[in-house]
């Protein structure tokens, strides 16, 4: 069966679907195409189905009812997540008068930030022009995703807020929702278990493989040095990533259940693939 997967311009990304792409964990069930494309630009895609399998934000599954979620390839932080970025500290009662660059409306960042301060003023760009934008006064602050929750120094800013910590306290202990894979629900199941269970080797060959694995994911580096990358790849490939078990269910389904309740997303069911 041929099939469109699509994943982000991210190390983490790649280096799960290293085994997969490149043919060193093979399948008879699967032909892949793959689709490279920045997170939000993904989230939006998924509205109107168009890939089989994609990766998306997992605040973007309120609005995307055709897709199951995967139970791996997911990207949760372990006491960590996105954070707030300025050029000088600031209290949560300044930050909330701010204008916030943020990486995506449907970014599962941005609506952790909306449940840990309340509605904010914000706009909307890449996310990696946000650490500009905010070094050159653009904007106030900037909500940063990726790598840049770990290179904020080198680019002259200061943190001010770490979104993973509050979740973490707030949710004793439940692992941060940030992304996961989804597949498209009318392909069935069994299809969708098939390739869940495809995509978890792919990332155990990876974790197997470590060094080359990285390499891999390294042309997806953006200019950042090889032991930073390596950082962030070991914070979101984790053991939640090969199969989020019941404490990533769980998390994704206490995200929802916050964000409804302030009503920040619709009244939605989510399909997860069964275990």
């Amino acid at each position: 069966m041929e099939i469109s997967v699509g994943h982000t311009p991210d190390s983490d990304d790649a280096f799960m679907f290293y085994g997969m792409f490149t043919g060193k964990v093979p399948s008879p069930d699967f032909k892949v195409n793959h689709v490279i494309e920045d997170i939000e630009k993904l989230n939006r895609k998924a509205t109107d189905p168009e890939l089989d399998v994609t990766a998306v934000s997992v605040h973007a599954c309120a609005y995307i009812p055709g897709y199951t979620i995967l139970r791996s390839g997911g990207s949760f932080g372990i006491g960590y997540g996105p954070i707030v970025t300025a050029r000088e500290q600031k209290s949560i009662d300044e930050l909330k008068k701010c204008k916030i660059a943020i990486p995506g409306k449907m970014t599962s960042a941005f609506l952790l930030l909306q449940l840990m301060i309340g509605k904010f003023d914000f706009v909307e760009m890449n996310f990696s022009e946000i650490p500009e934008a905010v070094r050159t006064g653009k904007v106030d602050a900037g909500l940063v995703i990726h790598e840049t929750q770990l290179s904020y120094a080198q680019e002259g800013n200061v943190k001010i807020l770490d979104v993973g910590e509050w979740w973490d306290k707030t949710t004793d202990g439940l692992p941060v929702p940030l992304g996961i894979n989804v597949m498209r629900t009318d392909l069935g199941m069994d299809t969708i278990v098939k390739f869940d269970k495809y995509l978890q080797s792919s990332i155990e060959f990876g974790l197997k493989n470590f060094d080359d694995a990285l390499e891999y994911a390294m042309q997806y580096a953006r200019g950042k040095k090889r032991d930073l990358i390596e950082k962030f790849v070991k914070m979101y490939v984790n053991q939640v990533t090969v199969n989020m078990g019941d404490p990533g269910e769980k998390s994704i389904r206490k995200l929802f259940e916050m964000a409804k309740e302030k009503k920040l997303v619709p009244d939605f069911q989510i399909s997860i693939a069964t275990k």
